[in-house]
């Protein structure tokens, strides 16, 4: 029987959602899951995610990085080509280390409440 860690556990540390040992991905910054974890040998290369990840993360960089943005605005007043650079920079840097974690949660959250349906 293995200690199941809870979905944010195996999120945060891209984590198998059975184990929490073995690695979710095949390296650093990519999302492509890896066949079998290296731990348990759950079969993690079937699990479907679909956009949500990217969906999620398009909707909690916006309620972050808007106001911000509205913000830095009304207190420093730079220019337009100010705006498009940082607020860039800053979404794509966010993006690159916020996707995989919110991948690796909504896999974590499908083994939760579909532990059934995968196979080892």
């Amino acid at each position: 029987m293995y200690m199941t860690p809870t979905p944010i556990e195996a999120a945060l540390k891209c984590r198998c959602p059975r184990c929490g040992k073995g690695a979710l991905f095949t390296g650093r910054g990519t999302l492509h899951c890896v066949e079998h974890c290296s731990a348990c040998g759950l079969a993690l290369a079937r699990n479907d995610s679909g956009d949500g990840p990217a969906v999620f993360m398009i909707f909690i960089l916006g309620f972050l990085l808007v106001p911000l943005a509205l913000v830095f605005d009304a207190f420093v007043s730079p220019p337009l080509w100010v705006h498009a650079v940082l607020w860039t920079v800053v979404a794509l840097g966010l993006c690159f280390f916020v996707l995989q974690p919110i991948k690796a949660y909504v896999v974590a959250l499908q083994f939760k409440h579909r532990a059934d349906t995968w196979e080892n």
